[in-house]
Order: structure tokens, then C-alpha cells, then sequence
């Protein structure tokens, strides 16, 4: 596994753990389909599904890691939703979230959790 893949994992390993002790239920982790890839799929406490990419950097020397969502990605992750509900079919509000996990090389991990990234 590459370094930087590593990092992704890491990361969306402390994503998973902050959201559960916070009371999601994780109800998918890296789920893979001709489209791509969701990071996380989990239920928020109250009751929202919630579609989450995470972003993981060791520094914010190129700026904080939701920087990283661009239009297009968003776009992606909209289509990677549909995707999942058309596997998943599920009831009620849906919406994109994105986590952004900064772990630095000493200090502390920061972690920023951005609601409601895909909508309009």
C-alpha cells in the first residue's frame, strides 16, 4: 500500500470512531462499484443517511484537505449516492457530508466535519 493511500485509510479509520462515538451508525465502509468509490455511508443520530468523503492530509501546506472537493467531485459523489440507494434502497433525506482529517506529524488530529457539501 502507497504511503499516501495509508494516510486515506488512517484517516477515514478516525472519521469512523468519531462518528460512532458521536452515535452515527456506519452502515458501509469503501464501497466500490463501476462508478467509483463512497468512503462512508452511515446514519446519522437522527435518522439522516449521510454520504461522507474523507479527506486525510499529514499538513495544510497546500491548503486544508476539503480543498480537495471540486465541483466535479461533488458531481461524483452525487452519482456514487444514486448508486448506493439504487443497492441500498432507503427510506427518508439523504446528504453529502465530507471530513476533513488533518494528522500531523506531532500534535494533535484535527478533524472538521463540513454538512450538506452536495447540495445545490
Amino acid at each position: 500500500m502507497r504511503a499516501k493511500d495509508a494516510v486515506g485509510r488512517h484517516g477515514e479509520s478516525i472519521a469512523v470512531r468519531q462518528l460512532t462515538e458521536q452515535g452515527w451508525t456506519v452502515l458501509d465502509r469503501n464501497w466500490r462499484c463501476s462508478l467509483g468509490e463512497i468512503d462512508i455511508v452511515a446514519r446519522a443520530p437522527e435518522g439522516e443517511l449521510v454520504i461522507i468523503e474523507v479527506k486525510t492530509r499529514r499538513s495544510d501546506a497546500f491548503g486544508h484537505p476539503s480543498e480537495a472537493i471540486t465541483r466535479a467531485k461533488l458531481t461524483r459523489l452525487r452519482v456514487l449516492t444514486w448508486a448506493w440507494l439504487e443497492a441500498h434502497p432507503q427510506p427518508g433525506p439523504v446528504r453529502i457530508d465530507v471530513m476533513a482529517v488533518l494528522v500531523p506529524p506531532s500534535g494533535s488530529v484535527r478533524i472538521d466535519h463540513l454538512t450538506g457539501v452536495g447540495e445545490r
